[in-house]
């Protein structure tokens, strides 16, 4: 009993990790309708904004204030990666709405270009940021059943990121103006809405809760220029599977993947479990193809 609870909380804090790298995700490709293939690599400018603070910390500030850089890591990450995004809205993405296939192309050589620089800056070979003290060993159930301090952060940190989300598109006067241009563009450009700057803002919010993810993965193992890439199909996945731009179908699709991940390759390997996770979203994709949950809207329905 003890294996299977283990197994079941590590699916939920690779669900974690998933759903926080697709908060930004889901909401842009909602909004806009612009696959980003660079999402990745602002996963890992926040996990380099990690590693840069903590050297910050050790070479100019006393080892007994250590322990507070990751949390200052946490907005700088976001502040970080949201300019970059901003930056990439402004320069790329507004010129290719409505052309799919060449913001993909793109977004592609932009990451491609992210990547060489991170190389070019940190080296090829990939570095490592230590966890503050508070962060090290875990909640010791029993013998054999003990969760990690670092991975509990995690799970605290999406769940407060979901809870920041959540205000701002149901609680707040720019989230309505994003739901309206989300659900129909042409109605809310009518009413006055700028669609350009929500367009802008939101691009720049998505990038920045990759950010997060980013320094949240920092604590997990070391970062390199490819980091982001070994997430960003999954990212894709739990969007398309939870439903594109809702908010609780990215919870869904995260809880889903990351559970099913850890179960399959629990009883087989790692390849084979990815496998089999791909082949089931293609199969109920294929029954439901809108996803676990969708958005009612006559615009999306047309």
């Amino acid at each position: 009993m003890d294996t299977y609870i283990v197994q079941f909380f590590n699916g939920i804090s690779v669900s974690s990790i998933f759903i926080l790298a697709a908060l930004g995700l889901g909401i842009t490709f909602g909004l806009m309708k612009v696959i980003n293939m660079a999402h990745g690599e602002f996963i890992m400018v926040g996990a380099y904004v990690t590693y840069l603070l903590q050297n910050l910390f050790i070479t100019h500030l006393d080892k007994h204030v250590f322990g507070w850089y990751f949390i200052l890591a946490i907005p700088a990450a976001f502040i970080v990666a949201g300019l970059m995004g901003l930056i990439l809205e402004a320069a790329v993405i507004r010129h290719l709405y409505g052309r799919p296939l060449d913001s993909i192309l793109a977004t592609w050589g932009v990451s491609l270009v992210l990547q060489q620089l991170a190389r070019s800056i940190f080296g090829a070979p990939n570095v490592d940021v230590r966890s503050p003290g508070w962060l090290d060993g875990g909640l010791v159930v029993n013998q054999a059943l003990q969760f990690p301090y670092k991975r509990l952060f995690i799970i605290l940190l999406v769940m407060t990121c979901l809870v920041g989300v959540f205000l701002l598109l149901y609680k707040s006067t720019t989230g309505r103006r994003i739901r309206a241009v989300m659900q129909n563009r042409d109605m809310a450009a009518s009413l006055g809405i700028n669609t350009r700057k929500i367009d802008a803002y939101t691009f720049a919010i998505g990038s920045g809760l990759a950010g997060i993810a980013g320094c949240a993965l920092a604590l997990l193992g070391s970062v390199g220029s490819t980091l982001g890439s070994a997430y960003i199909v999954d990212t894709f996945m739990v969007v398309v599977l939870g439903g594109v731009g809702t908010l609780w179908g990215i919870v869904a699709g995260g809880l889903v993947i990351g559970i099913s991940n850890t179960t399959f390759e629990f009883f087989t390997n790692t390849s084979m479990g990815k496998a089999l996770v791909f082949m089931l979203v293609i199969l109920f994709l294929q029954w439901k193809p809108k996803g676990l949950l969708s958005i009612s809207s006559r615009s999306l329905d047309d």
